[in-house]
């Protein structure tokens, strides 16, 4: 075809609503100089030229048949050809309103919002948001931000663009920082405050806003829809003086012009052929022009993913990638949620629009972002040609040079395949520019990795780059040589240093920044070798570890199908032994008496009573010796607590049992003193001894130099441990040398085994303890249960038959009692500015009628009495109070939760005292040295504690929510609200050194299956799953060949107690080192034989005689305190964390509701998180109860009144925050523990009382508003009865 001879063809389209006709456009001509310049409109203006900063915008609209439906969208008029305009609409500025006519409501609120500085900007923003309203009448913020992402402004900084802009997605206030009423600056103090509130109002009104009318707007012209529906489609052809334009007819027509013209340039967006045209003048004789063709612009879904036409625009493509990833399966759209993320920040919405895919392909430019992440995906491209059809790799191979690709000049890029990512194939994009958006890159990559299933191995990598070289880079060499490595710390540092071998980027390489450039390169994979872990451990595949390495993982609990099923056995699931009796226990009903008589005879006389035992049937020691404190296992002359048991009565039944044991007289004779508090013990000076001191610094001195000095006192009441399974034990007698297993629900098996053996006379060695599971311990179940057991035991002794013991809820809450209640005096030395110089507080627990643990208690209470506070001048005295209560025991804190709650409460009074925040007086305060020394003069190093405070607050965003929090208070007289936010330093492991170890017993079985005996026990809180996960890392076999049967005494002896948040630690290391011992003997069988299987290897171990029997032993450290020189290192190492919890107070009532509370916490590398996680919630929820909840009450005769549900109250679902964050800290290494991680079961008790200090500071709101002081006393639990007695009001004053 001679073009010299053909007849130019006529442009039609309409500006503003009014068809516009050129017989003779000129292809070099673009529509913001003709609508300047020939149709007069110049409110669009010329601003760079090249599309970069959106002043020229304008809408175009045209009818698409493929969608059936008339598309919008906004242009950079100063790219866009006349001559591509045929069959358009173009709206601008001046199409949509004046002040002559009428304003659109775009204009009007632009205006009103002062979002027109210079306004030079104002037309092209204006024409972006009208196009966007045309798409979307309801926008959201974040279409409205895409909308605006293609225009500049050099004034205004945006927020008043955004605030007018924004009234159309809802929002009534105008400024962003508004609380949603229709004017903006009145509430945010962001005008100056001597103006009035009507200048406020006027200020920025938007009450009288024109409404949008979407049937106001100019419609899509009629002419235009019929000459497209009816395909009145055919060549057109312009001449301008230099430049010959083709708009081709169809896709056969565009082959036979590429035919005939081979160098012709292709255009359809014009984004990279008009800039080269206008700001670098480059000619081009023919332009043909394929924007017209549907064929080229066709998305359609294969089964391996999506073929979308080259000429698509990029906006479609997000659009339909963005609904891809909504409906896909995650694994499947990887690909496409990494091209999302580039086209994002790639250009501006009008650059998006008009640019296409097969465009940005062939410019072959390498800072173009899409053909790095393209070709780590693997995509193909379609190419077309008269000669006929070919497909080609998207890869490096494809780019010749810097614009340059392999394609043949008469041949068409039709489209690309996209395809969708697989099962463990991980993609990312990455891009770094001048600016975040709108800004071509300096170094951009696309990266994937496949990995074989199911492990951690690379089964493929392609790594891409753009920016580095004139044309896409491929990272071939360090592709190859990952390949088949595991993806480990080992592949990234190898990937870094052959990366940096690869990458030339010499000095005086074209681009510059060669340092910066190659950094970026570095950076880019080592974020992706990041994100790849991240969701490796999604897939249960973690760092440095193989495929079947369970440890890391938030791997299940072992056993939870069998709970949820009801299968999990516990001890009275236990099928009874073949004449199995129960026993009952009979309990004193007096505090202090002397036991006159005894008289069960009409018990024994009841049906199915077998006996009654008491004192007088212990066959051995019914008295042992605890720390010099005799502690009697039956009652025999004295009683000195309601609930101590006096004897028991064995029976056919339990029922039968209980009912006999309420029929034994027992004839008291009451004795004095009698008294039940810790205030009546201090009357009475009743303490146990020893008393414990402990003290930094010259605390006295130091109250002469300080400005303030306060006193002050706060009561922490008890708590029940309430586990959901109550105390109980099976004892079995076997038949020859007085053996007898007990089949018990204890934390300390070792301890049940020693007292059982005392009691009945009998060596150890022929008792043996059977532990399979508790329903809960918290404790509870360390020293009590030992004592029921030997009366069990007794019974059993005594009958020649099986003994069943279960306690019922109310005698196990009378017997077994809880948590110690505590009494903090305190004396306070600061100054002004809130720094605390001195503290000397007096610790009183109530230890109840025995000692049981209540010194090891208090000890802790005083160790933890620091905190993370580095208070110079410091003591802390402790004494245990004797009275006649049932004895208080271990419960989950073990005294930490009282000794942390006492100085936290000292900072708050004194942050009070001050008119400081609390949160601004606790840091203040806090340990900052790296070296920092404990007032017991231990070292360690507080960084982590304060990475958790400070990440605390961030995510917590306490700042602003305190803020939040005094406005709300400002504006309900009612209702207050409280925050409050605390650190954490907890000390893990036994301060009694000999407790800190563990032992182990690993066995290796013919057929491979592995059985694992330790001393710890399983009561939920993952001992037994974490302890197979070592396991499998160390015999590289999955976790379903191994099995832990029971905690046994006869498996593993002298177990230390399941406590003190050391299980694990003990544990791990054990079953680590029986595990390394059983690999260091199959280890030399393995390398003869490596291919043998796991099974295959154990047998020829057997049959070479190796032993596939061990045990393990973790001789953990020595820790110890001097109490004489009060110092020692008491604890192994420390766990930190930090917790924000937020309240709100009715004041009329009482009642709290928890709003939301945020917990960081440092549990090191965790061997499990979804345990550890549980862990810390649970252990929070539990404060929750303790702080808030949860109260004991006694009869004036000391008889526990709150024994059970009905009257006892533990946190319900109701009482949980709705919100409820738990973060891990991360990077944290704990080099003491197995593997880096941290004990976690206790620490997170003591953050309950960030609820109750957050009650406190909204009743301290509620008293300044009523005038009354903010200082006031309020115990724990902060009960709705307290809460509303603290805030006094007209109505307290009246009872």
């Amino acid at each position: 075809m001679m073009l010299c001879s053909t007849k130019c063809s006529e442009l039609v389209f309409f500006i503003n609503g009014k068809r516009i006709t050129e017989k003779n456009p000129d292809p070099e001509e673009m529509l913001l100089g003709y609508l300047r310049r020939k149709v007069g409109l110049t409110g669009t203006k010329y601003g760079c030229g090249g599309g970069g900063c959106g002043a020229c915008t304008a809408m175009l609209s045209k009818y698409e048949p493929i969608l059936d439906r008339v598309l919008h969208y906004t242009v950079n008029t100063c790219l866009q050809p006349i001559c591509a305009l045929h069959g358009t609409s173009v709206v601008t500025v001046e199409g949509i309103g004046s002040t002559k006519t009428k304003l659109h409501p775009v204009q009007e609120r632009i205006a009103k919002a002062h979002g027109s500085q210079c306004g030079f900007c104002t037309p092209g923003m204006v024409m972006s948001m009208y196009t966007l309203l045309r798409n979307k009448p309801q926008p959201d913020m974040e279409d409205i931000r895409e909308a605006l992402g293609g225009n500049l402004c050099r004034c205004t900084g945006y927020r008043p663009i955004i605030d007018g802009f924004k009234t159309f997605c809802g929002a009534t206030d105008c400024c962003q920082n508004g609380d949603g009423d229709d004017s903006c600056c009145k509430s945010n103090g962001s005008y100056c405050s001597n103006q009035s509130k009507d200048m406020s109002d006027e200020l920025c009104d938007m009450r009288n806003s024109l409404p949008l009318d979407p049937t106001q707007d100019l419609i899509f012209p009629p002419e235009l829809l019929l000459m497209r529906k009816n395909q009145e489609s055919s060549r057109l052809y312009f001449k301008g003086e230099r430049v010959k334009w083709i708009s081709v007819e169809d896709l056969e027509d565009l082959l036979e012009l590429k035919a005939e013209y081979p160098d012709a340039r292709l255009v359809v967006g014009n984004t990279t052929v008009g800039p080269q045209m206008m700001l670098k003048d480059v000619h081009h004789p023919l332009i043909i022009y394929a924007g017209g063709l549907s064929e080229l612009s066709r998305i359609k879904w294969t089964d391996h993913g999506l073929t979308v036409g080259a000429a698509c625009s990029l906006s479609l493509l997000k659009e339909t990638l963005e609904a891809a990833v909504r409906r896909l399966e995650p694994e499947k759209a990887r690909v496409y949620q990494a091209l999302v993320a580039t086209l994002r920040c790639l250009a501006g919405k009008q650059i998006r629009n008009m640019a296409t895919l097969g465009g940005n392909i062939l410019s072959a430019n390498p800072k173009y972002d899409l053909n790095s992440i393209l070709a780590a995906a693997g995509c193909i491209l379609h190419v077309i040609s008269k000669d006929g059809k070919r497909d080609i790799p998207l890869d490096e191979d494809f780019f010749t040079g810097f614009g340059k690709t392999v394609l043949k000049p008469s041949e068409v890029l039709h489209a690309v395949d996209i395809p969708i990512s697989r099962p463990w194939e991980f993609v990312w994009a990455y891009r770094q520019a001048l600016r975040r958006e709108f800004a071509f890159s300096i170094v951009n990559a696309g990266m994937r990795v496949t990995l074989r299933e199911g492990t951690d191995e690379v089964e493929s990598l392609q790594v891409f780059y753009g920016g580095v070289a004139p044309t896409l880079l491929k990272a071939r060499r360090t592709c190859k040589e990952l390949t088949g490595r595991p993806w480990r710390e080992e592949l990234l540092e190898d990937a870094c240093r052959l990366l940096q071998e690869e990458v030339d980027l010499s000095q005086g390489a074209n681009g510059g920044k060669e340092e910066y450039r190659k950094t970026l390169v570095l950076s880019f994979f080592f974020k992706f070798y990041m994100q790849v872990l991240l969701e490796l451990r999604e897939k249960l595949v973690t760092d440095a570890q193989s495929s079947k390495d369970p440890v890391g993982r938030p791997r299940m609990h072992q056993a939870s199908f069998q709970q949820a099923t009801g299968e999990a056995q516990y001890y009275d699931d236990i099928p009874p032994v073949r004449g199995e009796l129960f026993v009952s226990m009979v309990t004193s009903t007096r505090a202090h008496a002397k036991i006159l008589s005894i008289d069960a005879s009409e018990a024994v006389a009841m049906p199915g009573v077998v006996t009654f035992i008491s004192s007088g049937d212990v066959p051995g020691q019914n008295r042992r010796l605890w720390f010099n404190n005799i502690e009697e296992l039956f009652a025999e002359e004295e009683v000195i607590c309601v609930g101590q048991i006096i004897g028991a009565v064995v029976a056919q039944t339990r029922e039968q049992a209980k009912r006999a044991a309420g029929r034994v007289k027992v004839t008291y004779e009451d004795l004095l003193p009698l008294f039940f508090t810790i205030e009546e013990a201090i009357e009475h000076q009743s303490f146990f001894n020893p008393k414990r001191k402990l003290e930094r610094g010259d605390v006295d001195k130091a109250f002469e130099e300080v400005d303030c000095v306060l006193e002050g006192e706060l009561y922490m009441g008890g708590q029940e441990h309430f586990y959901m399974e109550t105390q109980g034990v099976i004892a079995v007698p076997r038949a020859e040398a007085g053996e007898m297993d007990l089949f018990v629900a204890s934390q300390h098996a070792a301890f049940t085994q020693e007292v059982v053996g005392m009691t009945l006379g009998i060596d150890s060695n022929k008792i043996t303890c059977h532990v399979k599971r508790l329903g809960g311990g918290f404790g509870g179940k360390v020293m009590k249960i030992a004592a029921l057991s030997a009366i069990t035991a007794t019974a059993a002794h005594k009958t020649g038959q099986a003994v069943r013991c279960v306690l019922d809820r109310s005698d196990d809450m009378l017997i077994t009692s809880g948590r110690h209640p505590f009494l903090g005096k305190y004396k306070v030395g600061f100054m002004r500015d809130g720094t605390v110089l001195a503290v000397d507080m007096i610790y009183y627990s109530n230890g109840g009628c025995t000692l049981d643990e209540s010194s090891f208690i208090m000890e802790k209470a005083l160790l933890h009495m620091d905190n993370g506070y580095g208070i110079p001048h410091l003591r802390g005295r402790g004494l245990v109070c004797k009275t006649y209560l049932p004895s208080y025991t271990a419960f989950r804190g073990f005294g930490g939760p009282q000794g942390l709650t006492m100085i936290e409460s000292v900072l708050q009074e004194v942050a009070t005292c001050c008119g400081l925040p609390a949160e601004r007086v606790r840091q203040l305060n806090m340990y900052r040295d790296k070296e920092s020394i404990t007032h017991h003069k231990q070292l360690f190093s507080p960084r982590d504690m304060l990475r958790c405070w400070d990440q605390c607050l961030e995510k917590a965003q306490y700042h602003a929510r305190r803020q939040a929090i005094q406005l709300f208070n400002a504006h309900n007289h009612w209702k207050k609200r409280g925050i409050c936010a605390v650190p954490l330093k907890f000390g893990i492991g036994f301060s009694k050194g000999f407790y800190n170890q563990g032992a182990a017993l690993v066995n290796i079985y013919k057929d491979g299956s592995v059985l694992v005996s330790h001393g710890g026990t399983e009561m939920g809180q993952g001992i037994n799953t974490k302890a197979m996960q070592i396991a499998s890392r160390i015999l590289k076999v999955p976790m379903s060949l191994i099995h832990i049967k029971e905690t046994c005494t006869g498996n593993v002896p002298n177990a230390a107690p399941s406590a003190a948040s050391f299980g694990t630690d003990a544990v791990g290391m054990a079953v680590k080192d029986a595990c390394e011992k059983l690999m260091n003997r199959l280890e030399p069988v393995m390398q003869k034989h490596p291919s043998y299987t796991w099974p295959q290897t154990v047998v020829e171990a057997y049959c070479q005689k190796i032993s596939l029997s061990t045990t393990g032993f973790f001789m953990g450290p020595h820790t110890n305190v001097d109490w004489e020189s009060g110092e020692g290192n008491a604890y192994y190492y420390f766990t930190f964390g930090a917790c924000c919890s937020e309240v709100e107070i009715d004041c009329l009532t009482g009642d709290h509701k928890n709003i939301r509370t945020d917990i960081v916490m440092d549990v090191g590398m965790s061997l499990n998180p979804a345990l550890d996680i549980g862990q810390i919630e649970g252990g929070f929820v539990q404060g929750v109860g303790l702080y808030t909840i949860e109260e004991l009450q006694f009869s004036p005769e000391g008889v526990l009144m709150t024994r059970g549900p009905s009257q006892y109250k533990i946190p319900a679902l109701c009482d949980v925050p709705p919100q409820l964050n738990v973060h891990l800290l991360p990077d944290s290494h704990n080099p003491h523990a197995i593997y880096s991680s941290k004990g976690i079961g206790e620490p997170p008790v003591f953050f309950g009382c960030t609820v109750f200090f957050a009650v406190k500071e909204a009743i301290a709101a509620a008293r300044r508003e009523r005038g009354l002081s903010d200082s006031f006393p309020l115990s724990s639990p902060a009960t709705a009865e307290k809460i509303r007695m603290a805030c006094e009001d007209q109505f307290t004053k009246m009872v």
